[in-house]
């Protein structure tokens, strides 16, 4: 398996429209590495050049100890799954998996013994004989994996698999897929918009926005050392509360104040926080921690707020109250087994030692120790 590398790589498509900004990026041996973003954000075009399907404008892409840029696709030593599967259709299981193999000129046992190897891994043995035609979403999304797997690539690409799948078979394939990376110790560059799928399966995730990469973390810092306002909206489900207003002084501490909206800043962020005091900022907070007072484990009148319950969402083991306070909206999480009625006050706690800040002009952390 080998390093892949992106040094200073740019994409610009006739009309002077860049898609890709400067892009450097060191995607180790053995790696699981998720590219993800919304739309349009530039993670399909980078994939593709790694690829070779893209021309890159400037800069340069190593796989292993060479250059690529000018290798085509078929020398680079690298598979790629795709969203639609791309499987042919007159083939049978065996023949697809087997195709690139024999056009290769692989001896007839090296074929067999990969392909039945492969199906093996994926449980598809049982298929090798029908055709796309007769098999499930899954199971053509399993084929399209062992054909990457027979070629025993030094890098697997893999450009938004899950799609075209139903929701519980895409947790089950995400699994599956986890389970492969772990089994082939191989480097994967996987493609996604769905941050779930990036949490869950990533070692390390690359986020992307408007062609630049904005982090990359492992996806625990990812989540808890966010850094910009970007990034803290699109990783989490539901996304971070964000509600903008002043640091203020009072009795010698210092608050977040929004309105009616005011809470403590905790002492261990003070040092951070205290060169905006009288000046405009954001607040971000997840929904988890935001606490019902009756329920709320830690005690913090100066971190208490009463707002109006305006939506419920159960969600079974837990719930999802849509909340006001003045002009502020946010979500709280709560333990489903609180049902509040709707337009009903609640005392509601915040968890400052887990609030995050942002320069409401640059929107870049403002990172607490």
């Amino acid at each position: 398996m080998a390093q892949v590398s992106l040094v200073n790589v740019n994409k610009i498509y006739p009309g002077n429209v860049q898609a890709v900004f400067d892009a450097n990026l060191s995607i180790e041996k053995r790696e699981f590495i998720v590219l993800v973003g919304p739309s349009g954000c530039g993670k399909t075009t980078l994939l593709r050049m790694i690829a070779g399907l893209e021309d890159i404008s400037t800069g340069k892409i190593h796989i292993g100890d060479k250059v690529v840029n000018d290798i085509p696709p078929k020398d680079r030593d690298i598979a790629m799954v795709f969203q639609n599967y791309a499987l042919y259709p007159h083939m049978t299981v065996f023949e697809n998996m087997a195709f690139a193999l024999k056009l290769r000129k692989y001896p007839k046992d090296e074929i067999n013994k990969r392909v039945n190897e492969a199906a093996e891994i994926l449980d598809i043995k049982k298929y090798l004989d029908r055709k796309p035609k007769e098999l499930s979403g899954g199971q053509r999304q399993r084929v399209a994996l062992g054909r990457a797997i027979v070629r025993k690539p030094l890098v697997f690409l893999f450009d938004e698999p899950l799609s075209n799948l139903d929701a519980k078979l895409r947790v089950q394939m995400r699994t599956e897929i986890k389970k492969l990376h772990q089994r082939l110790q191989a480097t994967i560059v996987y493609v996604t918009h769905d941050q779930t799928e990036a949490l869950t399966m990533g070692d390390r995730i690359v986020v992307l926005k408007d062609g630049v990469i904005q982090q990359v973390a492992d996806p625990l810092t990812l989540y808890e050392k966010p850094v910009n306002k970007f990034v803290a909206s699109f990783i989490g489900s539901p996304p971070m509360n964000f509600l903008d207003g002043q640091i203020v002084k009072m009795d010698g501490k210092l608050f977040f104040q929004s309105g009616p909206f005011r809470v403590r800043v905790v002492d261990a962020m003070v040092p951070k926080v205290a060169p905006f005091e009288n000046k405009e900022l954001t607040l971000g907070i997840r929904s988890e921690d935001i606490y019902d007072k009756l329920f709320a484990s830690i005690s913090a009148p100066d971190n208490t707020i009463r707002a109006t319950c305006e939506v419920v969402e159960p969600m079974g083991a837990e719930a999802f109250l849509y909340l006001r306070c003045g002009h502020n909206q946010f979500i709280a999480r709560v333990s489903g087994h609180i049902h509040p009625s709707v337009n009903q006050d609640l005392d509601l706690v915040f968890d400052m030692g887990q609030a995050h800040f942002f320069d409401k002009a640059t929107e870049k952390a403002i990172l607490h120790v």
